[in-house]
């Protein structure tokens, strides 16, 4: 077991500042040369980590450096959502091998299931076959007991007992569902504006609604993994919609705040024609007068939500994020502060736009599938390297 746990602790530390030589690990471990010699001696031979030349520049014997072998495991990446599929492959350094962005076409569960699995045979060819791990990012609660997922509205049947069933049978290896919207939280503390902080949140607004939560450096997903939900903040019972069934089941805030809320309400101020949210803040950007009301109500209603979060977590940091989050905050960035600024007690915290745009929920699928893949391959290759 001590000799598993050294290997461990020079293989992570080789992942981490690799390409490293022997004297520099047992600086980073504390363990002795010989110990390390072993442990290198044991990984080379399980196939986790080479050598990859000599270091040069320095008097006296050129020093063997060390890093993991990269194709020793795969990951796949999957961001699931109602038009599109953004999909990526990483090997074990999360060197990105394939990137790509695939229209959904699912206007059901089967029709879903079956473009999922056809993405990752795709990703799977690209890796040789050998995929260690993949991690789908999807709206909605993923019920672990039940196999199901729980408020998932805008991905037709997605929430229908046996889907994860029959997602399970399609797929080729054990795979993860986490929230979309968790996961883009992850990919900004990984990738973007989050590294480095303790307490922040990532609200997402666009066909629907949700916020990732980071507390103490972690994820925080709640007692039932809803946390995070704001989809579904009461935002007073005059609000139009309040009482509609749309609203039971999409949540209230999502459906005055969300982008089918923004059409809704450039209708109800006079907006003719083919109405998207797009046009609404375009139209808001020239000056025109119905599109400036409509983002004026937006606005208010982001500013209310944001100030009960403030109130309730005090992140240091609120990333926005989403196609209403993203692509329309310059329209909304000023008015959201100087309203936050009005009605939070101590001031609020930043409130910045995602610099990942579209790939920050699968950046972060693809970050949890690594930690989870590194650890997997690990074990394995330790395993078998066993003597019988």
């Amino acid at each position: 077991m001590l000799r598993i746990m050294n290997e461990r602790a020079v293989y992570e530390r080789i992942r981490v500042l690799g390409p490293v030589s022997r004297p520099q690990l047992a600086a980073a471990t504390g363990l002795s040369k010989p110990t390390i010699s072993l442990a290198l001696a044991d990984l080379e031979r399980a196939g986790l980590v080479l050598s990859v030349g000599h270091r040069t520049g320095n008097a006296g014997r050129a020093a063997l450096l060390y890093e993991i072998r990269p194709e020793a495991g795969w990951v796949i990446g999957l961001d699931v959502g109602r038009e599109w599929i953004r999909a990526a492959l990483v090997d074990l350094s999360g060197e990105i091998a394939v990137r790509e962005d695939v229209p959904a076409q699912a206007g059901s569960a089967t029709a879903l299931i079956g473009r999922l699995g056809r993405i990752v045979d795709d990703l799977a060819a690209a890796a040789g076959g050998e995929i260690t791990n993949i991690v789908l990012g999807t709206p909605g609660v993923h019920d672990v007991g039940n196999r199901r997922l729980h408020l998932a509205p805008n991905l037709p049947g997605w929430d229908q007992p046996g889907v994860i069933g029959r997602l399970a049978e399609r797929l080729p290896v054990p795979f993860a569902i986490e929230n979309d919207i968790a996961l883009a939280a992850l990919g900004e503390q990984g990738y973007g504006l989050g590294a480095g902080l303790r307490h922040f949140v990532y609200v997402s607004i666009g066909t629907g609604i949700g916020m990732g939560i980071i507390i103490d450096g972690e994820l925080y997903r709640g007692a039932r993994g809803a946390a995070g939900e704001i989809a579904f903040l009461p935002m007073g019972e005059t609000d139009p919609l309040a009482n509609t069934p749309g609203t039971r089941r999409h949540g209230m805030f999502e459906s005055v705040a969300s982008a089918p809320g923004v059409v809704a309400t450039a209708q109800r101020l006079g907006m003719e024609g083919q109405i998207t949210a797009k046009r609404v803040f375009d139209e808001a950007r020239d000056g025109d007068p119905v599109a400036v009301r409509a983002v004026a109500h937006e606005t208010d209603h982001v500013a209310r939500a944001l100030a009960g979060v403030v109130a309730l977590l005090d992140p240091e940091l609120v990333v926005l994020g989403g196609g209403i989050g993203g692509h329309g905050a310059d329209v909304l960035l000023g008015a959201v502060r100087e309203r936050l600024e009005t009605t939070t007690p101590l001031g609020p915290p930043r409130v910045e736009v995602s610099p990942l745009g579209d790939d920050a929920v699968v950046l972060g699928a693809l970050a949890t599938g690594l930690a989870t893949a590194r650890a997997l391959v690990f074990d394995r290759a330790i395993a078998g390297a066993e003597p019988a």
